[in-house]
């Protein structure tokens, strides 16, 4: 597989809000984020930064996502 693409935290909370997660408080730069089915993650939304590799492996593995299914979501929205 390539190299998992990077987006900003803007397109990750839109991918979020499209799985049904919704933002539940923000704290500074970060954004906390809750499913009905009790998933939560948390997003830094840095002004011109985008997530990195780690990070957004990190978001995935909170909300159960596979990297297909990210990568089709990416693409989607």
């Amino acid at each position: 597989m390539s190299k998992l693409p990077i987006i900003s935290a803007s397109q990750m909370g839109k991918i979020l809000n499209h799985l049904g997660f919704a933002l539940i408080r923000q704290k500074g730069s970060h954004a906390y984020f809750h499913h009905p089915d009790g998933r939560a993650t948390v997003v830094p939304f840095h002004k011109g930064e985008d997530l990195g590799r780690g990070l957004i492996r990190a978001i995935l593995r909170d909300i159960d996502l596979s990297l297909e299914e990210y990568a089709r979501l990416r693409r989607k929205l």
